[in-house]
């Protein structure tokens, strides 16, 4: 079986809402939603292994310690792994008092008798009971009318009501799913959710949860933005409801859908790390934060060590994180395209010379260091590569800062390995291929082994020293108006290599007691043809004399 050529005979678009003066278009999101962590459960359950205490253990210690402060531990019905995890955070005291936990159970007793059960002690704790809404769900899982499926959710908030009194040492808290909402007629939804308050009776001090999930992704996220500002607007006693939007992946749009649902009226967000979840999973909560963060606003979470959050959160899943991943892929502060890395270059360039802290960066929409990466990543080199990325690698590998016509001079060199070695370049590569250009590697023909420099009575500059030419040491001297001229000469005179100096250039290298100093000249050879030259050491005069001997290297070799 192949792609239909006319999908419209099998696929039906979703209907649009009705809804002509929607608000949300014109909001943007200002503060933080309440977050819940349902890796330990909705995140658990998609696993192809799922997790046993031990990682549970680790996971619900990393959830603390990024700052979540409502965490759906599990569903306690499903089975002894859930139920004795969840009664021994309880039993244990590892709750934190500003933590409420919560678990998950379908709307029947005896699931919702074991999951009061399972939180016996527990100083607060939500407990959300769910039944799906949708018409397929009616019609091909339940074969059950709309009364039918609202007499579900109806038992199951009295069951909850009937089950605090026999567990009144907690201060409970309710939550209430119609699930599949996303495919549901919102009208529905409202009817089901009103009539479950009808029953629990929540106060503005103590809100109900109204979980709004998508399910399955049916749409595109604008629709999702109108059910739930619908919902908001048609549901009775708004103060005293919370929205939590609960976004899948299946289009891609999960994210979209929960910012805009934020947008419509979404008080709380569900989601995973990184977005683990069924099919093509939950929504990504680091990356919603994060996406705040950029925008200026504080989502209350912490993620200054992220390398380290995924490394926990892949041991637990035994799911690898995709290098390109929002925020916390290993390529996603990393530029290969020449264009790129230039732009970024400079971008780091001007943010030197400037007062203001506001990051402002080509390609960058946040600092990496705000999450604990560093910037020796951003730039990396292959063949798509231009002249701006090897600079960056050799600035910060060696801390060479290459006047630009030498970058254009030496990205013929770069280029040439790239081609021929057909993988990436990392700082070693370009460091060997940039001292076999530049004559910086030993032995070369010409070598410096020592000088003085001396003012004569006319005012001009006398070197002498001593060169090794092919091992072999020769005293040499010369006349020039500077240092540089004065070794120009001498190596004219002494050894017939006759050079122009038409540049230079030179900067620290490093600061304190032990820095060096790197000098660059650009020179016209025999030829006619420029060679440039590169000196390194601690003594800025020295460095511009081995720049010289280095560029009369590369006359001689052409």
């Amino acid at each position: 079986m192949t792609m239909l050529k006319n999908p419209g005979v099998k696929y039906r678009p979703f209907p649009p809402i009705n809804l002509p003066d929607r608000q949300w278009p014109s909001r943007v999101i200002t503060q933080a939603p309440r977050w819940l962590s349902t890796d330990l459960r909705d995140g658990n359950q998609a696993l192809i292994d799922p997790m046993g205490a031990e990682k549970k253990s680790r996971f619900f210690d990393l959830l603390l310690k990024v700052g979540v402060k409502e965490i759906e531990v599990g569903f306690p019905a499903s089975g002894a792994t859930d139920f004795d995890f969840i009664s021994g955070l309880v039993k244990g005291g590892r709750i934190p008092s500003d933590v409420t936990p919560q678990v998950l159970t379908q709307s029947r007793r005896d699931l919702i008798e074991t999951t009061f059960a399972s939180l016996e002690g527990a100083e607060k704790a939500i407990v959300h009971v769910y039944n799906a809404v949708s018409p397929a769900w009616r019609r091909i899982v339940f074969g059950m009318s709309r009364a039918e499926i609202k007499q579900i959710a109806i038992e199951g908030a009295k069951i909850m009501r009937d089950q605090t009194a026999k567990y009144h040492g907690t201060d409970w808290h309710f939550e209430y799913s119609p699930e599949t909402f996303s495919t549901a007629e919102v009208d529905f939804s409202v009817e089901v959710c009103a009539a479950v308050m009808e029953v629990l009776q929540p106060t503005t001090a103590k809100p109900i949860i109204f979980n709004l999930p998508a399910t399955v992704e049916c749409a595109t996220p604008n629709v999702y933005a109108d059910q739930v500002e619908l919902f908001s607007r048609s549901i009775p006693d708004r103060d005293k409801v919370v929205i939590s939007l609960h976004t899948h992946n299946d289009r891609g749009t999960g994210i979209a859908a929960c910012e805009l649902g934020l947008m419509a009226g979404g008080d709380r967000v569900e989601g995973c790390l990184f977005g683990n979840g069924e099919r093509t999973g939950n929504c990504d909560i680091v990356t919603v934060a994060l996406n705040m963060y950029t925008q200026g606003v504080d989502p209350g979470l912490d993620f200054s060590d992220i390398d380290a959050i995924a490394k926990t959160v892949e041991y637990c899943n035994q799911l690898p994180i995709h290098p390109r991943h929002p925020y916390v892929g290993e390529l996603v502060y990393t530029s290969f395209s020449g264009s790129h890395q230039d732009a970024i270059k400079k971008g780091f360039a001007a943010r030197e010379q400037q007062n203001d802290e506001t990051w402002e960066m080509p390609y960058l929409p946040i600092d990496p260091a705000d999450l604990g990466r560093d910037y020796e990543a951003v730039i990396r080199v292959n063949s798509q590569s231009g002249k701006g990325g090897f600079a960056w690698v050799l600035e910060q590998d060696q801390g060479l800062k290459l006047p630009k016509k030498m970058q254009a001079h030496f990205s013929t060199h770069v280029q040439e390995l790239a081609d021929e070695v057909g993988r990436e370049l990392f700082a070693e590569d370009i460091w060997t291929v940039f001292q076999k250009t530049y004559h910086l590697s030993t032995p070369q023909h010409f070598q410096l082994v020592d000088y003085e420099e001396s003012k004569a009575a006319d005012g001009t500059r006398i070197f002498a020293g001593k060169i090794a030419v092919d091992d072999k040491e020769q005293s040499v001297s010369g006349r020039g108006n500077g240092l540089i001229s004065s070794v120009v000469a001498t190596i004219a005179e002494t050894f017939g290599v006759s050079l122009e100096v038409k540049d230079y250039a030179e900067h620290a290298m490093t600061a304190g007691s032990d820095a060096r100093a790197a000098a660059y000249v650009e020179c016209i050879g025999p030829d006619g043809k420029t060679v440039w030259g590169v000196g390194i050491d601690e003594d800025v005069a020295t460095a511009s004399v081995r720049a010289v001997l280095s560029a009369a290297n590369g006359a001689a070799r052409t």
